[in-house]
């Protein structure tokens, strides 16, 4: 019962903190609103025995992520108002695509059927000697090492990709040339001026 009861708790928690996270008006309570949504589905991973996971989802995304996210929004100076306009340009095409990607969700759990081994797998999916963490370092480095390291080199690409992408030179931003330090002449880098006594510069 006590089970049930906190398996409903924290789905409804995550089911609220991602819907408060999308339609809220102010950035920060998003922001607040997902680290709630996040912290929720890791008690949902306590409640399914996966700890580490769970331990992994605190510290990595509400840590790390969502605190970055909050202390982004908090300290940049963005004009809301300006960027809900440009948003509403937009509606018509969010609203379709919302649509079809409800249709394919329609379409898929049409189609789904459970497996039929999947009760007993649930029941006891690993063996009783061995720890959820080993299983899980087990099941990645052994069975699906090769798309493990696939899918870390799809993420390094689409991450230098993005810098990429939004890197800009700005030519009234001063920058650094640490070659031009290092091969500057004395002889012309400094000028002496003779100051007569009384006289200013």
């Amino acid at each position: 019962m006590a089970h049930a009861f906190a398996f409903y708790l924290f789905a409804i928690c995550v089911i609220a903190g991602g819907l408060f996270t999308v339609i809220s008006r102010n950035p920060v309570h998003s922001v607040l609103w997902l680290i709630l949504a996040f912290l929720s589905s890791a008690g949902l991973f306590v409640l399914l025995g996966a700890e580490f996971v769970a331990m992994l989802l605190v510290i990595v995304y509400v840590g790390a992520v969502a605190v970055l996210f909050l202390f982004v929004v908090m300290m940049l100076d963005v004009d809301f108002a300006e960027l809900k306009a440009e948003m509403a340009r937009y509606m018509p095409l969010a609203l379709l695509i919302g649509v079809v990607i409800l249709m394919q969700f329609a379409m898929a759990f049409g189609a789904w059927e459970a497996n039929a081994a999947a009760e007993g797998l649930r029941a006891n999916p690993v063996p009783d000697d061995l720890h959820n963490t080993q299983a899980l370092g087990m099941i990645l480095y052994d069975q699906y090492f090769l798309l493990f390291q696939l899918s870390g080199l799809i993420l390094l690409v689409a991450m230098v990709g993005a810098i990429v992408l939004t890197l800009r030179h700005r030519a009234d931003v001063k920058r650094q040339n640490v070659l031009a330090q290092m091969y500057r002449d004395p002889a012309t880098a400094m000028e002496l001026k003779d100051v007569k006594p009384g006289q200013g510069l």
